[in-house]
């Protein structure tokens, strides 16, 4: 029997936070300005001004307004610009109604943020047919089902078909097979390409490297001499090759864990979820000594039975922040475990890099580098006065 080739989908929100904050003031407030019409942000405390721009409609942009930056800059930009807070619930029920259309039809999804997904579509060829004319079919679903619009990637790996759904936006469905990476990705500029963030890009154009065709004609040592792995990955990324992005099975050529046998059978999550922070703080503090960031994060459980459950996730950035595992750990935990009781937890973290550069992302883009500088100077306190020196207060 012939193995059909690989064939994923990248499934991504258009402007997910302005658009759901506008189906929520609609169908939930009763409001008949749609807010996507104005020039308007989704941000942080409106009242005091605080925090960063998270989301911003077509007309802001014009103005100037930019994802990211402080809301205070914004509004001089753009004085008329209207403010929201994020009503985080509701985007997490709209985002459940979304994984819950894409669960119909692929046999793998893989959430990777709350607005966007990898559908691993292998061999459906024969139940869906053509791959394009069915991922129209899908894109139009979203859409008149609930009220919002997405961009498809197609490619055989995940890395293309992500980079594929951040072509031309909004709705619309793209592909990007390896014989279409000369002529559709190649001329990019290097800062379109996944994992070269700001910093990077600045280094390859000072190299004379300005966009992905640079990157993938240069000579692969050049690239590790200049950037270490982090080169190395990049120029995978920019010849199409994904070694990073959601790899299943493969053994990670290196990761930081820490486990423990607990003394007693674990029978309730509250006391698994503690014994998981202890863990998370440990593996994330030796990622931040050596510099590192994860990532892929599983966690391991053995029971009582001595049967040993593992599962892991890939993470949209990379991090070594303790608090960002920990929820992920927290979540991987609670999709396996069926309550036996435990006898060992171990947490890992595979797939490390040591790129500075992380994809914002909706949720922590607000909070992110505080959690980071806290880590940070927990870590001094720690190597100065030892590790029982100071202790969250959610561990006593």
């Amino acid at each position: 029997m012939n193995t059909p080739p690989p064939l994923f989908f990248h499934v991504d929100v258009n402007n997910a936070f302005l658009s759901w904050e506008a189906i929520y003031r609609q169908t939930v407030l009763g409001e008949t300005e749609d807010i996507r019409n104005i020039d308007a942000i989704i941000c942080g405390d409106i009242s005091k001004r605080h925090g960063v721009v998270l989301a911003k409609s077509m007309s802001a942009k014009k103005s100037g307004v930019k994802t990211g930056e402080p809301v205070v800059d914004a509004m001089k930009k753009c004085p008329g610009l209207k403010r929201f807070e994020p009503h985080m619930n509701y985007y997490h029920e709209r985002s459940a109604d979304l994984m819950e259309i894409f669960a119909a039809y692929a046999p793998v999804v893989e959430q990777c943020s709350v607005d966007e997904a990898f559908l691993d579509m292998t061999g459906t060829g024969k139940l869906y047919g053509d791959p394009v004319m069915f991922a129209h079919r899908l894109k139009d679903e979203v859409r008149d089902t609930l009220g919002f619009t997405v961009n498809i990637g197609i490619s055989t790996n995940r890395l293309l078909a992500k980079m594929a759904s951040d072509f031309e936006k909004p709705d619309k469905v793209h592909t990007l097979f390896p014989n279409e990476i000369e002529k559709k990705m190649w001329p990019l500029p290097v800062e379109d390409l996944f994992f070269v963030g700001k910093s990077t890009a600045v280094r390859l154009h000072s190299l004379g490297i300005h966009t992905i065709g640079d990157i993938a004609r240069c000579d692969r040592s050049v690239m590790k001499a200049h950037f270490k792995s982090h080169g190395e990955v990049i120029y995978e990324f920019a010849n199409g090759i994904d070694n990073t992005l959601g790899q299943r099975g493969e053994e990670d050529q290196k990761g930081y864990g820490n486990s423990t046998t607990i003394s007693y059978d674990v029978k309730i999550a509250e006391d698994a979820y503690t014994i998981i922070r202890s863990l998370c703080e440990k593996v994330c503090a030796r990622m931040r000594a050596d510099e590192v960031q994860a990532l892929v994060l599983s966690v391991e459980i053995k029971d009582s039975n001595f049967a040993v459950h593992r599962h892991q996730r890939s993470l949209l950035s990379p991090t070594n922040v303790t608090s960002e595992c920990f929820k992920t750990a927290c979540e991987l935990f609670d999709e396996m475990w069926d309550g036996s009781p435990i006898r060992l937890l171990g947490v890992t973290a595979n797939k490390v890099t040591d790129s500075g550069m992380r994809q914002l992302n909706f949720f922590d883009m607000d909070t992110h580098d505080k959690m980071q500088n806290l880590d940070k100077a927990l870590d001094l306190i720690r190597n100065k006065y030892g590790d029982d020196a100071i202790t969250r207060g959610n561990m006593l």
